[in-house]
């Protein structure tokens, strides 16, 4: 412990020596079926870490067949306890927690985040994840139903079958774990895609998997691209069941697939512009705090960001003032670097596409008060920016940037910023500050979002469900709700013969 009370955090490592490049299926290490590899680089940097072999449909073919095996009636898996499949979730978290130092400096190398917030955060609630769906494993029960007439009925909750889950660059274990968790203690098989930009998380997990004693084919992970191992997961035959995070363009691709392949079930986890809300009467050191990490968290790279700020008229000004004040103190650097509170964005094109929504704000009118432009001159990197007086119908405004951009708009009453906070496409998350209870009570139930923040933001836990209204997408993940979406109900009805006493 420190001298503040606080966990230590230690060094990252160093030199650090890849082990885990290959496709992995069936527990064990598979080149790719076409010879191709593809390249992942350091985003700080912009230097190659190592190859990953590249999978495509004949790779994700191959991890489903073995996916479909593990599944049978009959097998290892199948026949299992529900209480076994726990004890291995249970192990697995375990593992996690003995390789946490690699994994974070991995996270944080491999995908720009952090090291202090990989290290001290992301792992410890992935751990937390697999831990809280392990103690659910044998907690899956059905229900006995009193039917009309001579019948005994009751439902069981099965597993669904073999699971493809697609997972994004910006929390590759959060996500890993959210997708993995739930399908596993319901008694699924999976195969997994990580994203091209941060596989190697994801695939020393896949060691972890062998290690804790995971039948063979129960998790198999394919690293490939979108647009063909993602292509041939949501499009699979044999699939029984996709669940996504990622940009609602693409969610909306992977709707269609699974719909014209096999009406696979479909979890959504999809894009946000989510408001935020400030009225005069909050906490304003909290409220400038709280909506400041809401948008600048991992560099804007998260998908409930804080990124329609609506700020009451009568401290508009003053909140604006703090706002900048604090964006200010930002330092850039190498995610890996002690000191450094902000990284990189996790590639060119994610940058790029940044600095025009930027340069688009500038054009349209609204106050560019701080940053504005690219940092450095290596590395994927931009300068924290603040916008005032941003209207509604300004690109900043309505397209969802993903990057360390914040917004911050001027409202004058109650009813006319609900109306202008649900004027949008999504409906991921949302947040209010204000002291007054009855206002917090009345605005969350009018907000269209999936998750309402009140005098916080970005709270979480496994206990809770998380997803998103409108375009933001289909179903939950974590919490009872999000296990349940892993399983299909079915009702048992028996006759019962009567007899005279």
């Amino acid at each position: 412990m420190s001298s503040s009370g606080m966990p230590k955090i230690p060094a990252p490592l160093t030199n650090i020596k890849i082990q885990h490049t290959k496709i992995f299926i069936n527990n064990e290490w598979h080149n790719s079926v076409s010879g191709k590899k593809f390249p992942v680089l350091n985003p700080a940097t912009e230097e190659k870490i190592c190859e990953v072999e590249e999978g495509d449909k004949a790779d994700v073919d191959k991890a489903v067949k073995a996916a479909r095996e593990a599944f049978q009636i009959g097998s290892q898996w199948r026949t299992m306890d529900a209480s076994q499949r726990g004890q291995l979730l249970f192990k697995l978290a375990d593992l996690l927690e003995r390789d946490i130092l690699l994994l974070a400096t991995l996270e944080s190398m491999n995908g720009g985040k952090l090291f202090p917030v990989a290290y001290m955060r992301d792992l410890p609630a992935t751990i937390k994840i697999l831990r809280y769906c392990a103690g659910w494993a044998d907690k899956i029960h059905g229900q006995t139903i009193p039917a009309d007439g001579d019948f005994f009925t009751y439902t069981r909750r099965e597993p669904i079958g073999v699971c493809g889950q697609i997972i994004p660059w910006n929390f590759p274990l959060l996500m890993l774990a959210s997708k993995i968790g739930p399908a596993l203690c319901c008694g699924n098989t999976v195969v997994i895609k990580p994203a091209e930009q941060t596989p190697l998380t994801a695939l020393h997990v896949a060691s972890l998997i062998k290690e804790a004693g995971f039948p063979p084919g129960v998790v198999n992970i394919v690293p490939g691209y979108g647009p063909t191992a993602g292509a041939a997961i949501s499009s699979h035959m044999d699939v029984d069941k996709v669940a996504f995070t990622g940009s609602t363009e693409v969610g909306k691709l992977i709707q269609e697939a699974a719909g014209k392949s096999n009406l696979k079930r479909v979890t959504l986890e999809l894009g946000g512009k989510s408001p935020c809300i400030v009225f005069a009467d909050a906490d304003l050191d909290s409220a400038v705090e709280f909506a400041h990490v809401g948008v600048f968290h991992h560099q804007g790279q998260c998908c409930v960001a804080a990124s329609r700020l609506f700020v009451e008229e009568s401290i508009y000004d003053e909140f604006v003032r703090r706002s900048v004040e604090r964006t200010k103190k930002y330092v850039l650097g190498n995610p890996l670097t002690p000191g450094v509170n902000q990284g990189p964005q996790i590639d060119k094109e994610q940058h790029d596409k940044i600095i025009n929504l930027i340069e688009s704000g500038k054009k349209e009118g609204a106050k560019l008060e701080c940053g504005g432009g690219p940092w450095g001159n290596k590395g994927y990197f931009i300068q924290p920016t603040v916008f005032s007086n941003v209207t509604d119908e300004m690109r900043i405004a309505k397209e969802e940037i993903f990057g360390p951009v914040q917004q911050i708009m001027k409202f004058k009453s109650l009813d006319e910023v609900i109306k202008r906070a649900n004027n949008t496409f999504y409906g991921l998350a949302a947040g209010v500050f204000t002291k007054d209870l009855d206002k917090a009570v009345t605005v969350s139930a009018a907000l269209q979002a999936g998750t309402v923040w009140v005098n916080c933001y970005l709270a979480g836990s496994a206990h809770c469900p998380f997803g998103g209204f409108k375009m933001s997408g289909n179903g939950r993940e974590l919490g009872e709700c999000g296990i349940y979406e892993y399983t299909e109900v079915k009702t048992v009805t028996v006759k019962i013969s009567k007899k005279n006493s």
